[in-house]
């Protein structure tokens, strides 16, 4: 929800919305602009590692440095930067994404549990 308007974000729209901001304020665009979209899925999940590390200790030098609200904020980030992705590869991506869950769904838990889902 949205705290200063009250409002629940629609994923699909937020997603569209996002993707025309990027496209609309991009400072590279074609292929080159296209690669360095994908990249920032790495970068991303980069940043998720950084939060783990920080969250556990496991840098000596500095400690404790995040929390696991961090990690989940940062995991976050990774799903919304990867449906941003898909969206520039596809205007269909809420049945692109949605047929894929099926079939990862599908594949993981088998057919009649997928189906209760």
């Amino acid at each position: 929800m949205d705290r200063t308007t009250g409002a629940n974000p629609d994923l699909w729209s937020s997603v569209d919305d996002l993707w025309s901001w990027l496209e609309a304020s991009g400072p590279i665009d074609g292929e080159r602009g296209l690669l360095l979209r994908m990249l920032k899925l790495s970068e991303e999940v980069g940043e998720v590692a950084q939060a783990v590390i920080g969250a556990t200790g496991q840098n000596p030098r500095k400690g404790v440095t995040h929390t696991w609200e961090d990690v989940q904020g940062e995991l976050c980030d990774v799903v919304i930067t990867a449906l941003v992705a898909l969206r520039t590869l596809t205007p269909d991506t809420r049945e692109v994404f949605t047929r894929h869950l099926t079939r990862v769904t599908e594949r993981s838990l088998g057919p009649q549990q997928a189906s209760r889902n």
